[in-house]
């Protein structure tokens, strides 16, 4: 997978406040060099402009946007909700869902507590010990040299 400059595509799917989309895409940016492209895509306005203030290269709203741009992700790093159809307070179609679960791109999802759902035999980890596990797992899939300077 190791590509040239700008061409490593991470999309960052979240809703409702966009809190847990915004970490993503904080740790991603401190953590990967600057040529890896962030996309942050939100199912509302309010998820993609958290993401958006936390360093997303550019982003977009809504299920026509996540349908169609999830399919040239490299990864594609969200809470597992993403391949729920209904989850997230029904923020994620069936449309999202399959999309989501079709696309080429690995998908690195985070174990976050659906109320209907256990995931069992997971490590028990804080989330953002989870969101550290999936940048590892980027930068070893992606062949990616850490960022040499982010100051």
């Amino acid at each position: 997978m190791e590509k040239g400059r700008g061409e490593i595509v991470v999309a960052v799917i979240d809703g409702l406040g966009g809190g847990l989309g915004a970490e993503i895409v904080s740790r991603l940016r401190s953590a990967l060099p600057r040529q890896v492209e962030i996309i942050a895509l939100g199912t509302n306005a309010i998820a993609t402009e958290r993401m958006l203030k936390a360093r997303a290269n550019r982003g977009a709203s809504g299920e026509n946007a996540i349908r169609v741009t999830v399919q040239s992700a490299d990864f594609i790093v969200g809470p597992i909700g993403i391949v729920i159809p209904n989850s997230m307070l029904g923020e994620i179609t069936p449309e999202i869902a399959q999309t989501v679960v079709a696309a080429p791109g690995v998908k690195l999802l985070l174990p976050v507590e659906q109320s209907h759902l256990q995931i069992m035999g997971i490590e028990p980890k804080s989330l953002g010990e989870h969101i550290e596990s999936a940048i590892d797992e980027i930068v070893r899939q992606a062949r990616l040299s850490p960022p040499v300077s982010q100051a």
